[in-house]
């Protein structure tokens, strides 16, 4: 199995350019919070019905599919996992708000696809195409690559 640094390593190769990296930045945790939104906006019967948790802050599916996420991440790091779980309460909290303004899914939709666009733009100016058409863990490493970039500025 490939250490997180090897993984992260890989990735980089096909963000170098500047302007993709700045995309990336801003795309990636955008694809990452609409995809929980859209886990969150899926009913929660299931859930409530097997719990006994109503409150759809508790009991949504986004919350459900951070389990094999965090199994993928603890894998790797501990450190990382942590890092990954803040950002996905995050994540969480901030559907969980935005979901009291606009029809969730939606929202989720349109950012979702907008930050797609975004970033195969982004590797057209790089030049490269995106790491996960060679292998698709390259989408969870994504997150972890902005999160590994932004903790090692603050050192």
């Amino acid at each position: 199995m490939q250490t997180l640094q090897q993984l992260l390593d890989k990735y980089a190769e096909s963000h170098q350019n500047k302007t993709n990296k700045i995309i990336h930045y801003f795309c990636v945790p955008a694809i990452f919070f609409s995809i929980i939104g859209l886990l969150m906006s899926i009913p929660s019967n299931l859930i409530e019905n097997l719990t006994g948790i109503s409150d759809p802050l508790y009991a949504n599916w986004g919350l459900v599919a951070l389990i094999p996420v965090l199994i993928f991440y603890i894998r790797l790091s501990l450190k990382m996992t942590f890092l990954i779980l803040g950002f996905s309460i995050l994540c969480i909290l901030g559907n969980f708000q935005m979901k009291e303004f606009i029809e969730l899914w939606k929202a989720s939709v349109v950012i979702f696809v907008i930050a797609w666009i975004i970033q195969f733009y982004g590797h057209k100016i790089e030049g490269k195409k995106p790491s996960f058409l060679d292998d698709i863990k390259f989408l969870m490493i994504g997150p972890a690559w902005i999160l590994d970039d932004l903790f090692k500025r603050k050192k």
